[in-house]
């Protein structure tokens, strides 16, 4: 599982600077991103470097584990009251319905809230900096930490584990 790390560089050139240290370690390029005002964004950053804006696929998978334990569950337990006639291939259905409905609310609500980074690192942002969000194995990470932290970018206090990128 990859690890996230987040680094506040001052300006969009001291950024790409810091992306190609991460680069020259050996990160892929998806797994590179960078996150600044929405006017930096729209005006200078590639698409292929923008982060998500909102929290919309850790939701989904949210609700996808959530609403498969809970139709898994309503599932067993139909199949424990004989009255109902719950076969386990019902209690399955029950799971997949589950998670499909569990996956299908959680990404609604989660394309509502704004990514975790930008909620963490808000006034970084509005003090118009440009976070460098670099995603990686934690071996290749520590390489790459070092890398990007001398390129002359400053770590920011978070690490989380990225289960999707």
């Amino acid at each position: 599982m990859k690890t996230r790390h987040v680094y506040a560089a001052e300006n969009l050139a001291a950024a790409h600077t810091a992306i190609q240290a991460a680069l020259d370690a050996g990160v892929a390029h998806d797994d590179v991103s960078l996150i600044a005002k929405g006017e930096i964004e729209m005006e200078a950053v590639p698409d292929s470097l923008k982060e998500a804006e909102t929290d919309f696929k850790q939701g989904a998978l949210r609700g996808a584990v959530g609403g498969g334990a809970a139709g898994l569950v309503a599932g067993l337990i139909g199949v424990a009251v004989p009255p109902l006639g719950l076969t386990l291939a019902g209690a399955g259905a029950l799971a997949l319905a589950g998670a499909a409905v569990g996956t299908w609310s959680a990404a609604l609500v989660g394309s509502s809230v704004s990514d975790p980074v930008r909620r963490t690192f808000e006034e970084e942002i509005e003090a118009g900096r440009v976070l460098v969000v670099v995603d990686a194995e934690p071996v290749l990470l520590e390489q790459a930490d070092a890398a990007v932290i001398g390129s002359g970018v400053r770590a920011l206090p978070y690490e989380q584990p990225t289960a999707l990128n």
